[in-house]
């Protein structure tokens, strides 16, 4: 009887002490759900453009070239290079945006009072995904990004011809749907849940991907561009989308070419002497050339000048080793002592990434007007406009790159649009505008084939990627994807073309 007595008593102890125990594993701190607005910081911080953008677009455009290969080879080289270390946007992009951008959207989706942070991530989602099929043509977009929410381990791709009209429809109804009444999402490092600046930030993606389909849809083409400016676009630069760096979230590009690859990048002839010919006042706010500089040591801040008329760009297609021929004949010391992007200015470890700009979209207004998709205001002023909001931006980058207002209203006064020649020159001045916007500068010499650039000579005899007189037009997929979800590559490759640096996106006729 005793035996029996202890033991309901221990029984009776044990259970009381564990009504406690499940209190005590609880942790209090730990939050039991993700803020969506948290998921699409960290989406937009992301966006900043990778390396591998320098290496390819930005060259492709030929607006920085390197003459120095390994991790570095691309376009200087017109050399595929998938299976380089640096990281090529696609991982960076899929890994750290889209996830994010779904997520937030997921999270958001069903909370009636966050419809804007839903809408919100609906539109950037959208940025991100145009960027994406623009650099490879067909992609994963409706099982993009959906991995952990849905199991789907190897997605599907889809045409570039499908994504684009989906794209449009989330665009138009995301900015249609933001609104001031629901609960306005102020930790957004975008726009601080501004809504009428998001607002024209969906819009001036919709004129983009309108223009886009200047060639293959014209009826679609006008329809998305009238509905885009109806909307209202950004058109001045208190509305720019761009990304802020600091020494937490430090500039990709910027951190690489103020360490291991500062002497190893510089301007490319055709860039530099546009701007020099034209005596376009970006130039001394861009450019820095090392006097006498005979390696990477020489560049030093005492040996470097702004002077426009001292810049020099380097030539196109040259290697290590018939680069030294060239800076000889140039009357160099060295190729070190080419022009190049200003590391301490505009290309700082903390300089803003700019993504969507008045003067972006007053140039492709400036085109809408042109072609008569547009009916306000007239082609000429929304050049000018364009022209001036690139050169006020300038100083964003850093009080020493600021233009004065006399230099720029001089420069506009003596550049106006010329008729006969209205797409040249606008396109030309958006390749201007999108300097160090690498997928946005080579998305838009691709649709309208302005500036008039020759080819990269370097190799292109026999070349099996890019043939001679030709240009890279598109990326190839990374060898994640051809090993990892090889069907689903391999067959957008049997219906897009082959896998190639020449193969031609949909929208690029």
């Amino acid at each position: 009887m005793k035996k029996c007595l202890l033991s309901i008593a221990i029984l009776c102890c044990l259970i009381s002490c564990d009504k406690g125990l499940s209190d005590l594993n609880v942790n209090e701190t730990n939050s039991t759900s993700l803020d969506p607005v948290l998921l699409l910081n960290q989406a937009i911080i992301n966006t900043s453009f990778p390396v591998k953008s320098l290496v390819f677009d930005v060259g492709i455009v030929q607006q920085m070239v390197s003459p120095n290969g390994g991790v570095l080879a691309g376009a200087n080289f017109n050399q595929d290079s998938r299976d380089v270390t640096t990281q090529p946007l696609w991982t960076a992009y899929y890994q750290s945006v889209i996830k994010n951008t779904y997520d937030a959207r997921m999270r958001s989706k069903d909370l009636v009072n966050r419809s804007n942070m839903y809408n919100m991530a609906r539109i950037y989602q959208s940025y991100i995904f145009m960027i994406l099929t623009d650099e490879y043509g067909d992609i994963p977009y409706l099982e993009g990004g959906a991995g952990l929410a849905t199991g789907v381990l190897f997605p599907q791709y889809d045409r570039q011809q499908d994504i684009y009209p989906l794209l449009i429809q989330e665009l138009t109804e995301a900015a249609a749907a933001l609104n001031t009444t629901a609960v306005i999402e102020t930790g957004d490092i975008l726009y601080a849940g501004n809504i009428a600046k998001w607002k024209k930030f969906a819009y001036s993606l919709l004129l983009r991907a309108g223009m886009r389909l200047s060639k293959v849809d014209v009826t679609k083409a006008q329809s998305t561009v009238e509905a885009a400016f109806a909307g209202g676009v950004i058109t001045v630069n208190a509305d720019n989308a761009y990304i802020r760096h600091d020494a937490n979230y430090t500039q990709p590009i910027g951190s690489t070419l103020n360490g291991g690859e500062a002497a190893n990048f510089y301007l490319a002839k055709p860039f530099a002497d546009r701007l020099k010919n034209t005596n376009d006042p970006r130039l001394s706010a861009i450019a820095v050339r090392y006097i006498g500089a005979a390696s990477g040591a020489g560049q030093t801040a005492a040996a470097g000048t702004t002077d426009p008329v001292k810049q020099i760009g380097m030539p196109i297609g040259k290697d290590n080793g018939t680069v030294t021929a060239a800076a000889t004949a140039d009357g160099l010391t060295s190729f070190y002592e080419y022009s190049q992007v200003d590391r301490r200015r505009i290309l700082k470890t903390f300089s803003p990434v700019f993504l969507v700009t008045a003067a972006q979209t007053n140039l492709l207004l400036a085109e809408a007007r042109f072609r008569g998709w547009i009916t306000s205001g007239t082609a000429a002023q929304y050049f000018a406009d364009g022209i001036s909001a690139h050169m006020d931006q300038m100083a964003v980058y850093d009080v020493n790159s600021a233009i004065t207002a006399t230099a720029r209203d001089t420069y506009v006064a003596a550049n106006p649009l010329t008729a006969g020649r209205e797409l040249e020159e606008i396109n030309t001045q958006y390749w201007i505008a999108s300097f160090l916007n690498g997928p946005e500068a080579f998305a838009n010499f691709r649709r309208s084939g302005f500036p008039n650039l020759a080819p990269n000579p370097y190799g292109q005899p026999g070349n099996p990627d890019v043939p001679e007189g030709t240009f890279i037009r598109r990326l190839t997929y990374p060898t994640s994807e051809l090993s990892v979800n090889s069907e689903n590559v391999n067959e957008a490759i049997s219906r897009q073309g082959a896998d190639k640096l020449s193969t031609r996106v949909w929208w690029d006729k």
